[in-house]
């Protein structure tokens, strides 16, 4: 591969990018992460075992439990306040529904002065496009390996 005479050689690169990098204090945020990841998982548990105490069947009552999470993530983001508990939070704010639902909700939130058609009802297919895209593509070939292999059985 020739590289171009005033692109850096991948050695000088990585060490501007480990000059450049900010040192993680990984022992410190650490604990943070997986205390607010656990407490979304904690609130999530917490709506499930309400809504059965309501006589609510398991399933239903983890499907509302989806949709409460979905709409607080939404909501939160769209006040501001899911990006300052990231902010401490880190990757432990992205317990999958939540943080995709955060992912949605903040394109949509910085789209939205370009109107609500061409802003937000197009920004908000950014995030989500490709996962509808591969999460389908996933489970239809898991769908054909899984009906071979009850074919073969």
């Amino acid at each position: 591969m020739a590289i171009h005479p005033k692109q850096p050689t991948p050695e000088a690169y990585q060490k501007m990018v480990h000059a450049a990098s900010r040192k993680s204090k990984w022992y410190y945020n650490l604990p943070k992460a997986f205390l607010i990841g656990g407490t979304i998982c904690l609130i999530g548990e917490c709506i499930t075992q309400f809504l059965m105490a309501y006589d609510m069947p398991k399933e239903d009552a983890a499907t509302w439990t989806s949709v409460v999470l979905v709409f607080l993530s939404a909501l939160l983001t769209g006040l501001g306040l899911y990006e300052k508990i990231a902010k401490h939070g880190g990757a432990g704010t992205l317990v999958p529904i939540t943080g995709f639902a955060n992912a949605v909700a903040s394109a949509a939130v910085e789209a939205k002065t370009e109107g609500f058609i061409l802003g937000v009802g197009t920004k908000i297919f950014t995030i989500a496009g490709p996962v509808i895209l591969y999460g389908t593509t996933a489970s239809a070939i898991y769908g054909i390996i899984y009906f071979i292999c009850k074919l073969v059985t």
